[in-house]
């Protein structure tokens, strides 16, 4: 008898590649030159062909999570094809592949889990990081762009694990759909530092480290050594923090923020997209940026992210940094934040009250509420970041109104579930007069003869051109200078001259609104001596930066 030997198949690495792969739409001289005779049917379909049938068998999908695995898997297949249908639909599929679909789809992912995107980096074995990197095959100057988390604070959902990356994978995601940015040139990382969650640790499926999270020393160190390592490793790349924990965020951007280019969406780009729709709100208030007073219900690390940018606006349109300070009223949990406070967190001393400033208002139980707070301060803007549903009531919005003549209202938390007052209500609790922006999409409102269109503080309209623009720059930092241009170019895209206007653009046109944006950082990057980049055309320099989900020649080589 012949003895049979083992066979091992030939399969061409083009089709295996999602940045290279076509599918079908490789033309037969491609298809002999790649090897590829009699791996594809016979058919071939142009790049448009492919989305409109990709489109169809997404729409397909029962679920947003159903349609957000079906896109992934688009996504490990053909990254053109994926990034082509994303940008032709991105207003529909930016809640499917971003927040919230992808919050489920990060619960689900030991269990749904198909194949590795991205890097792991794990503090149980911390020298591993310039190996790891290493398997990117990648050089100093081939990454413009990494998005890291810890997964402490996933959207709203909290500490997920291994599981955020995700997140990191989603935000890159929105990157080059939204801004041009080139998927070949990004890296996705997930730090993990181990999780809180019990039902991960005792779940046997769970791919993350199984034990609770690390603090203190160990984790300072940890972050420090991926600083220095990813920093070393792609010199030119924009390091991107995401969803970490209130704490560890806030000091990691000031501890290193002035020695590596690092920038955090869950503060600054929160920060400036809100800035942006409080500027455009006092084009229609008459009242100068630096003369608002501010309220933050809700004085966590993106409330006085927030904070700090509308103060640093104050500041720049002619307030001393004393009273742009003084003008900033905090309320959390236990009340109005005063100095003699022993449970302040760090960032939050530095707008924390004189306790006799405030010796003569009232106080329930001890605490001065949110309403004392409004009319005592008469401020101009009500922030909202608390997740507290329904904090905002009838008497709150009426104080607001009582003491100016057109109250900024923000109730940016979300979910749904988790929004401080819904903008049907703020209006008709104000009579038309307040000008509002919310975290979460909202239909206009009809309200005494006269639609109000609601602008979503979406982080999705500033950070993109905010990334290209420190990229086309190759700024050494991302300065305040560079976050105050991102949200005025965002501020500038919107007509606010007719009543009831958005105070912010939608996401229709975001990939055009992106690379305004980019152009104003730029700019503001020169200005602030940043950039190592000095091009001659801005506009030029940003539009040629932008990838274009096309087939090129690199798939034959």
């Amino acid at each position: 008898m012949t003895e049979r030997h083992a066979r091992t198949p030939a399969t061409p690495g083009v089709l295996l590649d999602p940045l290279r792969n076509r599918g079908v739409a490789f033309v037969p001289e491609e298809r002999e030159t790649l090897g590829l005779t009699g791996r594809l049917p016979a058919g071939v379909l142009t790049l448009d062909q492919q989305a409109r049938r990709a489109y169809q068998q997404m729409e397909m999908q029962g679920t947003d999570l159903a349609k957000n695995v079906y896109l992934e898997q688009l996504h490990d297949r053909n990254e053109t094809l994926y990034f082509k249908v994303l940008t032709e639909h991105l207003a529909e599929l930016l809640p499917i592949v971003y927040d919230p679909t992808v919050g489920e789809a990060i619960e689900k992912y030991s269990h749904e889990y198909r194949r590795p995107r991205g890097i792991f980096l794990s503090i149980d074995r911390p020298d591993d990081m310039e190996k790891a990197f290493a398997t990117l095959q990648l050089g100093p100057e081939d990454v413009d762009l990494i998005v890291c988390t810890d997964a402490e604070e996933i959207l709203g959902i909290g500490d997920w694990g291994v599981g955020g990356i995700q997140i990191s994978v989603g935000k890159l995601a929105v990157y080059t759909a939204a801004a041009g940015i080139d998927p070949s040139r990004v890296v996705a990382v997930s730090l993990d530092v181990g999780t809180d969650r019990k039902s991960l640790l005792e779940d046997p499926l769970y791919l993350g480290n199984r034990h609770p999270r690390m603090r203190g020393a160990e984790y300072d160190a940890f972050i420090e050594q991926y600083l220095e390592t990813a920093s070393s490793t792609f010199p030119d790349a924009l390091l991107h923090f995401e969803d970490f924990g209130p704490s560890n965020a806030r000091r990691i951007l000031e501890q290193y923020g002035g020695r590596y280019r690092i920038f955090n969406d869950d503060m600054q780009g929160t920060g400036a997209i809100t800035l942006a729709a409080a500027l455009a709100a006092v084009k229609v208030a008459g009242v100068r940026m630096r003369d608002q007073r501010l309220v933050v219900f809700g004085a966590g690390t993106a409330g006085v992210g927030i904070a700090d940018q509308l103060r640093d606006a104050m500041i720049r349109d002619g307030a001393e940094p004393e009273q742009a300070v003084s003008q900033v009223w905090l309320i959390d949990k236990q009340g109005l934040l005063t100095r003699d406070m022993t449970d302040l967190r760090d960032f939050q001393q530095t707008y924390a009250r004189d306790p006799a400033e405030v010796a003569d208002w009232a106080r329930d139980d001890g605490a001065i509420s949110l309403l004392e707070t409004v009319r005592r301060a008469e401020p101009t803007i009500l922030l909202g970041t608390s997740t507290v549903h329904g904090a905002f009531t009838r008497e709150v919005v009426r104080a607001m109104a009582e003491g100016t003549e057109r109250p900024i209202v923000f109730p940016i938390s979300n979910p749904t579930s988790r929004i401080e007052a819904m903008p049907a209500d703020v209006i008709a609790w104000s009579e038309g007069k307040a000008l509002v922006a919310t975290g979460i999409p909202v239909p206009p409102v009809d309200y005494g003869g006269v639609t109000y269109r609601i602008g979503q503080a979406n982080n999705a309209l500033l950070y993109p051109g905010l990334g290209l623009g420190t990229i086309v720059s190759g700024a050494s930092q991302v300065t305040a200078g560079m976050l105050l241009a991102a949200a005025r170019a965002v501020a500038d895209q919107v007509d606010v001259s007719g009543q009831g206007a958005s105070l912010l653009p939608s996401v229709e046109n975001l990939r055009e609104s992106s690379a305004i944006t980019a152009t104003a950082v730029v700019g503001a990057a020169l200005e602030d001596g940043v950039a190592t980049c000095k091009p001659t055309d801005i506009g030029e320099a940003v539009r040629e930066a932008m990838w274009q989900p096309v087939y090129t020649d690199g798939a034959t080589r």
